[in-house]
């Protein structure tokens, strides 16, 4: 019999400053810092989510570390490397609700096929939360960005360096030149 305590939005709350972690399973799940290539190519997701945010409006491009608070029935919360969000914000609190566009940029430690299981666990998790599309960035290895989407889940459109990657129908009319990203 365990008598461990599950993790609450509370505990997110308590993370050290600049850490990130998400509840999966009703247990903290720490996520170390990422490397600069990974870091910095979530931030040029972000800048052009941003620039879309201000041409367009609509909803509000978040970087990494932002908390998204879901209800699923073994996950609690989100952090995902860049984000689109089309709720309503709540000052200093969490954001309640998955975001509609969420990037996941692999660090050095993603891969292999452990990896490959747990990833597609958590896209799983995105759309079952209300996720349109999900990012999965490699600018470590192949230089590819997969974009998958909720009604083809198995089915991932495949960008690479020349391309110009979107994320319809999150963000409607938006593209990013993978230039910018797979560098």
């Amino acid at each position: 019999m365990s008598t461990k305590t599950k993790a609450t939005v509370d505990d997110l709350y308590r993370v050290p400053e600049n850490g990130k972690a998400e509840i999966v399973n009703g247990e903290l799940v720490l996520m170390s810092p990422t490397g600069g290539v990974p870091g910095r190519a979530a931030g040029e997701v972000f800048v052009s989510l941003r620039d879309y945010e201000r041409r367009m409006g609509g909803g509000y491009a978040f970087p990494d570390n932002v908390g998204f608070i879901v209800n699923l029935p073994h996950r609690r919360s989100f952090s995902p490397d860049a984000a689109f969000f089309k709720g309503e914000l709540r000052g200093g609190l969490f954001l309640e609700g998955a975001p509609v566009f969420a990037v996941e940029v692999r660090s050095a430690k993603e891969y292999g096929p452990q990896a490959e299981v747990e990833m597609a666990a958590k896209r799983a998790d995105y759309f079952a939360a209300g996720t349109l599309v999900v990012w999965d960035v490699d600018v470590l290895r192949e230089k590819v960005v997969r974009v998958f989407r909720a009604d083809r889940p198995d089915e991932p459109t495949v960008y690479f360096v020349g391309d110009s990657a979107e994320a319809e129908p999150a963000v409607p009319g938006w593209m990013m030149a993978l230039r910018d990203l797979l560098i």
